[in-house]
């Protein structure tokens, strides 16, 4: 497995990736507000506008899943479904948690659906900590949209 930044070329993957991850996380632990503005296309879009913060792990020639990163917190991990349980999001987390204590940070976080159980247990075992409820506000077309989530942290030696 490689570790590497996207580029362009990525996004398609990256998109397919984000896209199918999301909707096994998320349908039904989320508000349906949020659901509407994660059309398909959304997915393109945000993936190909997003390049610059995405870390690509590269399986067998593919693109076996992402990471975002802006700041200290951990935007998005996925990793496709053909390479879930290989290694590739403990990789990617890893990964991220490196890129966040190399842009002066000292401690992580991100935001998780309080009912994505699999990705709870995924960072409990990797050392985060649940730090409670907070609303997330997301950017709609109409607006904000308030989803309530949990903030997960870990702090970086």
């Amino acid at each position: 497995m490689t570790l590497r930044p996207a580029t362009s070329a990525d996004a398609d993957a990256v998109a397919k990736i984000w896209h199918q991850g999301w909707q096994d996380g998320h349908l039904g632990n989320v508000p349906d507000a949020l659901v509407r503005i994660r059309t398909r296309e959304s997915f393109w879009t945000r993936a190909a506008e997003r390049v610059g913060d995405t870390t690509v792990a590269v399986l067998d020639g593919e693109v076996a899943g992402f990471v975002m990163v802006v700041g200290d917190e951990v935007e998005q991990v996925y990793v496709s479904s053909g390479h879930r349980g290989s290694g590739v999001a403990g990789a990617l987390l890893a990964e991220a948690e490196r890129l966040v204590r190399a842009g002066g940070h000292g401690r992580a976080w991100l935001a998780v659906a309080p009912g994505n159980a699999r990705a709870r247990r995924f960072y409990e075992r990797c050392g985060w900590v649940d730090e409670g409820e907070f609303d997330n506000r997301v950017a709609g077309p109409d607006g904000l949209v308030s989803v309530p989530c949990l903030r997960y942290a870990k702090p970086l030696a």
